[in-house]
């Protein structure tokens, strides 16, 4: 895939070391789980409802494939959603993105879907492709298909052939609805957002373990999906750091932002050293 949009507030993706962020959980590649399925959002509601957010993940499986807490009619489409559903979001607790998630999930009913986005997007290489054209668009604007499918032609090149891309332009389209930047059924138009603090901790979170700072962590590509001034993301911030999120401080102009309160000393190993 060239030049992932994972990237895109990186310089240069040369000499990199990709391995603590494939450990962190983001997912890199020629593939994504919207050749077949959406995010998931109903489906990841259902799976939380019924698994504690202390559960392993055999708890996780056991849920879906044996209690069929989906509600699916036949063995083979539990195996299939388990399988997208940890491809989206890991159903890990030792993967660090899940496990904060879970933990943001249970603080924060109403910033739910936008967390199960940011996840996604982290997640699924193909999701981020659509990121571009969806988050160009002005509000109220009517969402152009064609663009999303050139943008995933431009990057997949011959990988996709037209049908799987038409599949993945309407998944995409319907997670970006789940999450509330677009609305409609048929014609669909673009919607602004309004995240919360933990929502916006989360963000912050996933732009600094990818290795941005300071000013830097308003830039990246989950901050762009917030749909949020760089100000009043600061004051989101500083509200995240009353709820024990995250730690942020300004002096002459420069913000400091530290993530640690959401990290065990495990994951505070993989990102800082």
């Amino acid at each position: 895939m060239q030049n992932d949009p994972i990237l895109l507030g990186i310089a240069s993706t040369k000499e990199l070391d990709y391995d603590p962020w494939i450990k962190a959980g983001f997912r890199f590649g020629d593939k994504g789980t919207h050749t077949s399925r959406t995010m998931m959002l109903e489906e990841l509601t259902l799976l939380f409802q019924e698994c504690a957010d202390s559960a392993s993940r055999e708890d996780y499986l056991k849920a879906i494939n044996d209690h069929n807490c989906l509600g699916k009619k036949t063995t083979a489409t539990r195996k299939l959603s388990s399988q997208r559903l940890s491809e989206l979001y890991g159903l890990e607790p030792k993967i660090l993105l899940f496990r904060v998630l879970r933990n943001c999930w249970e603080a924060d009913k109403d910033g739910r879907p936008l967390l199960a986005l940011l996840t996604a997007l982290a997640r699924d290489p193909l999701l981020r492709i659509t990121s571009t054209p969806i988050l160009n668009m002005k509000t109220g604007e009517e969402l152009a298909r064609q663009q999303l499918k050139d943008a995933l032609n431009e990057s997949v090149r011959e990988r996709l052939n037209e049908n799987t891309l038409d599949k993945v332009v309407r998944n995409a389209s319907s997670s970006w609805t789940q999450s509330g930047h677009l609305k409609g059924r048929g014609r669909k138009t673009r919607c602004k957002i309004s995240p919360t603090p933990i929502v916006t901790a989360y963000a912050l979170l996933l732009g600094f373990i990818l290795g941005s700072r300071s000013h830097g962590l308003f830039k990246t590509l989950w901050t762009k999906v917030l749909d949020t001034p760089q100000e009043e993301l600061v004051d989101l911030a500083l509200d995240a750091k009353r709820l024990g999120f995250l730690d942020i401080s300004q002096a002459g102009g420069v913000i400091e932002i530290l993530v640690t309160r959401m990290l065990i000393e495990e994951e505070r190993r993989l990102i800082f050293e």
